[in-house]
C-alpha cells in the first residue's frame, strides 16, 4: 500500500464518519459543521485524483459560501431540533431501505466507469492543457444542452424563491419601497410646541412654611 492509497482510506473514513454525524448529531449547528468537514475530505480525495479544479470549487463555493450561509441561517432561526427529530427512529428502517436502494443503483451505474476497458486515453496535448480547460471544453461542446437545462432549472428555482418571499402574509410586516421613497421630511418628523410650566419643588414648600 502506497501513500496515496493510505491517504485515500483516511480521507474516505473521515468523510463517512462526518456524513453519518450530519444526520445523527443532536445540535443542528454541529450537523452543519460536520457537513463542512465532509466537504473538506471530499475535496482532499479529488486532489488525490488530480482533479484540482473540482476540489477548489468545492471548497470555495460550498464550504466558503453555501455552508457558511446555512450556518448563519441555522444560528439565527434557532430551530428546535428535538421536535424535528421526534419521529427519527420511527422512519429509520424505511429511510435505510431507500438509502440502500439508491446506493445500489448508483454503484451499478458508476462501477462501469471504473473498469480499465472504459478508461479514457488522453493524448500528450490534452495532458498539457490541464484539467480546467479540458473540463470547459467537455461542458461547452459535448454537454452544452444539459448545461443550459441545468441553468434554466436554477433560474426557475431562483424565481420561485423570490416569489415565495414576496407573498403577502398576515403575520409579517411588509414595507412598500415606492411609498418609502416618496416620504418627505415633514411626514417623518413633526415638531410640536408644548407650553412649559414650573413645577413646585419640596424646598419651596419648606421656605414658605418658614
Amino acid at each position: 500500500m502506497n501513500t496515496t492509497t493510505a491517504l485515500f482510506y483516511i480521507f474516505a473514513a473521515v468523510m463517512l464518519f462526518a456524513a453519518f454525524r450530519v444526520i445523527t448529531a443532536r445540535s443542528t449547528v454541529h450537523g452543519v459543521l460536520y457537513l463542512v468537514l465532509a466537504f473538506f475530505n471530499a475535496a482532499c480525495i479529488w486532489m488525490l485524483l488530480q482533479a484540482e479544479f473540482l476540489a477548489i470549487v468545492l471548497v470555495l463555493v460550498y464550504v466558503g459560501a453555501v455552508m457558511v450561509l446555512f450556518l448563519f441561517v441555522v444560528m439565527m432561526l434557532d430551530i428546535n431540533s428535538e421536535s424535528v427529530r421526534a419521529g427519527f427512529w420511527k422512519h429509520f428502517p424505511l429511510a435505510g431501505m431507500v438509502g440502500a436502494l439508491i446506493a445500489l443503483e448508483m454503484s451499478l451505474v458508476l462501477l462501469r466507469g471504473f473498469q480499465p476497458a472504459h478508461a479514457p486515453e488522453l493524448s500528450a496535448q490534452a495532458l498539457e492543457m490541464g484539467n480546467t480547460r479540458l473540463l470547459g471544453i467537455e461542458l461547452y461542446t459535448h454537454y452544452l444542452y444539459p448545461l443550459q437545462l441545468a441553468a434554466v432549472l436554477l433560474l426557475v428555482a431562483i424565481v420561485a424563491a423570490i416569489a415565495l418571499t414576496l407573498r403577502h402574509r398576515k403575520d409579517s410586516r411588509r414595507l412598500d419601497p415606492a411609498i418609502a421613497v416618496r416620504v418627505k421630511r415633514a411626514d417623518r418628523v413633526r415638531l410640536v410646541k408644548v407650553s412649559t410650566a414650573r413645577v413646585a419643588e419640596p424646598n419651596d414648600n419648606k421656605e414658605g412654611q418658614a
